[in-house]
């Protein structure tokens, strides 16, 4: 028998998580036999106790809300990456004890564009301002030379968005909700809202829309997502999204490269499907 390795999706809700799926699937199309990757409940006060059960078989950690933050003072090392927006959504267990944390969401969201042939943007809108917005910030970083537009609900959050902007380095402009029916209008539209938030704007999609990202995965298509691909603009999703930081993650925690990217995609479109 192969020696067992580990890995795990923590968060609080998990029940929801992909995660599992889509690292199986590639644990299998690689041949790692012995490797497992399960889902824990762990909120912010139990995260400090589940890391000192961690034993030598493990490999890796992913996280979800609401510990992306939590995590960084239990790691011994953060990428430039991760401390660019202060979320950590993958730890490295090395086997001399070492916790390494990164944050894959962020090239996840260029390759899951690049994917789709969007490799520069001069100018782009996202919509909403939280954690997932600074982490499009830190994206848009790399591929958008131009303004920012960022539609948000509140002044606190308007903020927020302000001191990312400054941090990363990229040009925003602040835009209120009201208005984010002119973000529709953008060569890039970036979706970070919870799920029904942005329905009413599907009645707004211009007739020749350009490209929206929009980082839910269900349900799929949101009502925004649907009217845009209907009217022929490029849509990229959330399992885009998921599925492209999973393999970052994948490969990091495994030490084998390429990560299959389709065969853990196939994963992740049929658990969906069945849902």
């Amino acid at each position: 028998m192969p020696a067992t390795r580990r890995a795990a999706v923590l968060g609080s809700p998990i029940a929801h998580s992909l995660s599992p799926v889509l690292h199986r699937a590639a644990y299998a199309e690689l041949g790692l036999e012995g490797w497992t990757y399960d889902r824990f409940e762990v909120d912010e006060q139990a995260l400090p106790g589940f890391f000192e059960t961690l034993g030598s078989e493990w490999a890796g950690l992913s996280l979800t809300m609401p510990l992306k933050r939590a995590v960084i003072p239990l790691l011994d090392s953060v990428s430039d990456t991760a401390a660019s927006v202060d979320a950590v959504n993958t730890v490295v267990l090395g086997e001399d004890g070492r916790r390494t944390g990164d944050n894959t969401d962020i090239p996840g969201m260029v390759a899951a564009l690049r994917e789709h042939g969007i490799d520069k943007v001069e100018t782009a809108a996202v919509l909403g301002a939280g954690a997932t917005a600074s982490s499009a910030l830190a994206a848009l970083a790399r591929i958008c030379p131009g303004e920012i537009v960022v539609h948000v609900r509140s002044e606190a959050r308007a903020a927020e968005m302000r001191q990312w902007a400054e941090r990363l380095d990229v040009t925003v402009r602040i835009a209120a909700w009201d208005d984010a029916e002119q973000a529709l209008h953008a060569p890039l539209v970036v979706n970070t809202t919870p799920a029904g938030v942005t329905d009413f704007l599907a009645r707004a999609v211009p007739e020749r829309p350009a490209a929206l990202f929009d980082v839910l995965y269900d349900p799929w298509p949101t009502v925004l997502a649907a009217r845009w691909s209907a009217y022929g603009g490029a849509v990229v999703g959330g399992l885009d999204l998921l599925v492209h930081q999973a393999v970052l993650q994948v490969e990091q925690m495994t030490g084998r490269s390429p990560a299959p990217l389709e065969a853990m995609r196939r994963a992740g479109e049929l658990a969906l499907a069945a849902r």
